[in-house]
């Protein structure tokens, strides 16, 4: 069972910044209030950068979960 109802998932692994960043974002565009956006990434800068952006942008950090060795899913609220 997901933990979160899932509007749309981007995956990012094997990217370096910028781009994690700017998908999230350009996903994040396209969505409406309520749905929630699922992130791959396996860039750790970005675990960092993405939930910053994403907070300074409105929109709520549900979740990093770690899902293997330098890998991590980040589930996004849109607002």
């Amino acid at each position: 069972m997901a933990k979160y109802d899932v509007t749309k998932s981007i995956d990012v692994r094997g990217e370096v910044c910028p781009v994690p960043d700017v998908e999230t974002k350009r996903a994040l565009k396209k969505m409406k209030a309520g749905e929630i956006l699922e992130v791959w990434i396996d860039y750790a800068m970005s675990k960092e950068r993405i939930p910053e952006a994403v907070k300074n942008l409105g929109h709520e950090v549900l979740e990093i979960e770690e899902t293997g060795t330098s890998e991590w899913k980040i589930y996004i609220k849109v607002k």
